[in-house]
């Protein structure tokens, strides 16, 4: 943290995902190689990826971290000390670990690494991170079932060279820290090992043993049924509070979910830290984003109490599709984009990019790579052009409201900056 500026930790799931992070303003992206980490089911990288991703994110003065962050087996120790070694020639900034065996193996194989340790881990008090520092650890990312006020404690009692990482966006777990056998029970799907089933977002009934077949209801609340469904995490409206907590790094969970994810939130909480730090109040145009994503019911997690469940149903709100992404764009906002779905010309979108705010346009003019002009864009991937309001810079997008079809107008994005 650079005075009492917090970093930025956004997710990248693969190439993708880190090339958004980045252009949207991460001071450092959280990625995982094919072994070792807790989201078995996200892109992730190869020997070769990371190596690639390490020297994009270089240049951009971003930093690194490569989670080791599951419960290593016998069958899988051995493998460790070649793998951390490797991370230590491609020079990443950290590892993040939660097992004290792989502790100490990353501090023999990859001397030049930090030893970062999970929420896995379950840090909740001051005790157990001054620990983990003597054993060699540089940061704890803390249980996220802590308060403020346990967070300020814990900040109070720790060592000012041990930083402290939180969780400030995302989707949380009903399990304490993540630490959950639901899975495993289930499905044969080790939740620990990165390849959660998520049964804590199942809808549930009772049998009774000698009745097979009659499902009973079980209700909670209102009459929901999904007993265990919690919510999201988001405390864009906070970060000032975190700052002033102590909190070195704030942490937007998500290696599994979109590109358009990991852009759309980074920008939003760039643009929160960087107000809070300045003094000023986050536009509300920015604060509008994290609305715009993928996401179940929002709270502010245990920061200031319970966050309560949502037990009506496990959807997401999703009021919004990425319609095309773009690759360059000149002065005069020419652009070339490559296409996600279909539009034409008529329809009503957003256009957005890393530190553009959000602003509403009609498609007036389609042309494909040839420069033929186009009634509609609709092959996948398909490059093609348009004109744009203004300039922007590449891996900006464009999208638009969900239910919206190819043709119609989206009048009702109102009060967004034309």
């Amino acid at each position: 943290m650079k005075g009492n500026k917090p970093e930025l930790l956004s997710p990248a799931g693969d190439m993708e995902r880190l090339r958004m992070a980045v252009a949207y303003g991460a001071d450092a992206v959280y990625l995982a190689g094919t072994m070792f980490g807790m989201r078995s089911f996200a892109g992730n990288f190869t020997p070769e990826q990371l190596r690639e991703a390490v020297r994009l994110c270089r240049a951009h003065g971003v930093r690194v971290y490569v989670t080791c962050n599951t419960m290593p087996r016998n069958s899988e120790a051995g493998r460790l000390p070649q793998w951390l070694e490797y991370l230590n020639e491609l020079g990443v900034d950290a590892v993040i670990l939660a097992d004290v065996g792989v502790l100490a193996l990353a501090r023999r194989h990859a001397p030049q690494v930090q030893c970062h340790i999970s929420t896995q881990a379950s840090v909740d008090n001051y005790q157990s991170a001054r620990a983990w520092h003597d054993l060699g650890a540089s940061r704890v990312i803390l249980a996220r079932e802590l308060s403020l006020d346990e967070i300020r404690e814990i900040r109070a009692k720790t060592p000012g060279s041990l930083e402290l990482e939180v969780f400030a966006h995302g989707a949380m777990c009903v399990s304490y820290s993540g630490r959950c056998l639901l899975s495993n029970y289930m499905t044969g799907r080790d939740s620990n090992r990165g390849a959660c089933a998520q049964p804590c977002r199942y809808r549930y009934a009772l049998v009774e043993e000698k009745r097979p077949g009659e499902y009973f209801p079980i209700f909670e609340e209102d009459g929901g049924t999904y007993i265990m469904n919690s919510k999201d995490m988001c405390m864009i409206d906070h970060v000032a509070e975190l700052m002033e907590a102590g909190v070195d790094s704030l942490k937007i969970e998500g290696r599994a979910k979109s590109a358009y994810y990991a852009a759309i939130v980074t920008g939003a909480y760039r643009h929160a830290i960087d107000a809070a730090a300045a003094g000023e109040p986050l536009d509300p145009v920015w604060r509008d984003e994290v609305e715009h994503i993928s996401h179940r019911h929002y709270s502010t997690g245990f920061f200031f109490g319970q966050p309560g469940q949502f037990t009506q149903d496990v959807r997401y709100v999703r009021d919004w599709q990425i319609v095309a992404g773009v690759r360059s764009c000149d002065g005069e906002g020419n652009a070339v984009l490559t296409l996600n779905n279909k539009f034409s010309v008529g329809d009503r979108l957003e256009l957005v990019g890393p530190d553009v705010p959000p602003m509403a346009l009609t498609v007036e003019e389609l042309w494909d790579g040839e420069g033929q002009p186009l009634e509609q864009v609709r092959r996948p991937q398909m490059e093609f052009r348009m004109k744009l309001p203004r300039q922007v810079p590449p891996l900006s997008l464009l999208r638009r409201q969900a239910g919206l079809s190819p043709g119609q107008g989206a009048d009702g994005a109102v009060g967004r900056r034309e």
